[in-house]
């Protein structure tokens, strides 16, 4: 379960690479990191991008991206949180589904350009979550051949994002767990990957996978893109989740977080309530644990 970049090769997703970084090659996509070839960026530098991605679906990656999101607004950030899961299991959790929005990230894709208007009427307020949220769509699963001939099309979420990032301090992507030009236009916009990892066997084959997508990602990236793994579903009295927890911070060392994630029935309580953590046990284990990742993030 080699890092990329810590195995000295240069290994491919299954398939043929990355979806979306093929249109503009190195140059497009290198600028989308770097905003031009002085190295400056587009999105301003308060605007940290946060993808919560993995490649194997159950292991926390919505309860993710919503718990930091709404653990980074307690402690007074401004935060944006985008569904860019066809399955909507974000938008859900919130109650908001395609037939009650009006816009969604699926009209930010599809537009050819978004200012700060176009971005704004996609924006919801859900509750007292305390952070914005752009919904889903389920035919943001169409995006792969609806933007097949589109140019610079790997680069259109961190162009769109260009357009409010100044408005934020954090903004977290809740990504598909299989790469196509949703997620390939979210490792292109982050700034850090962060993921999810459940403390099971199991769930270390995925790794490989989002593995093999930074390596590809990072062919065209101006810099290599940061990531870090999130133990999940840790569950301190199993031997196997302790002895999966101690493989990973031995093979990845500090690009795993000190914060691990146990398990908390409050997360499935919040869900069905539509609502997040803080809004039904704001002093639960699991509600704790994301204020500390949040302040893990803040402080690196």
């Amino acid at each position: 379960m080699p890092a990329p970049g810590t195995d000295g090769t240069g290994g491919r997703p299954h398939g043929a690479g990355a979806p979306g970084l093929e249109t503009g090659g190195h140059q497009d996509a290198g600028a989308s990191r770097a905003g031009d070839a002085s190295g400056s960026r587009t999105i301003p530098p308060e605007a940290r991008v946060l993808a919560v991605a993995n490649q194997k679906g159950g292991v926390g990656k919505t309860t993710t991206a919503l718990s930091l999101g709404a653990a980074l607004a307690r402690r007074g950030k401004r935060v944006l949180v985008m569904d860019l899961d066809p399955h909507n299991c974000a938008s859900a959790h919130l109650g908001f589904f395609p037939e009650n929005v009006a816009r969604s990230a699926l009209d930010l894709f599809l537009a050819d350009t978004v200012d700060a208007g176009d971005f704004a009427a996609a924006v919801m307020r859900p509750g007292q979550a305390g952070f914005d949220f752009v919904p889903g769509h389920c035919r943001l699963s169409e995006l792969d051949v609806d933007l097949r001939e589109r140019p610079r099309k790997g680069l259109i979420l961190k162009e769109a994002l260009a357009a409010v990032a100044g408005g934020y301090d954090f903004v977290i992507l809740d990504c598909p767990p299989h790469m196509g030009v949703l997620l390939a236009n979210a490792l292109v916009a982050a700034d850090l990957l962060i993921i999810p990892i459940q403390t099971d066997f199991l769930a270390l084959h995925g790794l490989r996978l989002i593995f093999d997508s930074i390596r590809t990602i990072n062919r065209v990236l101006a810099r290599p893109l940061a990531f870090k793994a999130l133990a999940t579903m840790y569950d301190r009295r199993a031997g196997a989740c302790v002895r999966v927890l101690n493989l990973l911070r031995r093979k990845l060392g500090s690009r795993v977080f000190s914060t691990v994630i146990g398990l908390d029935t409050q997360f499935r309580e919040a869900s069905a309530d539509g609502k997040v953590i803080y809004e039904v046990a704001p002093d639960s284990r699991g509600a704790r644990e994301y204020l500390q990742l949040a302040d893990e993030i803040l402080r690196s």
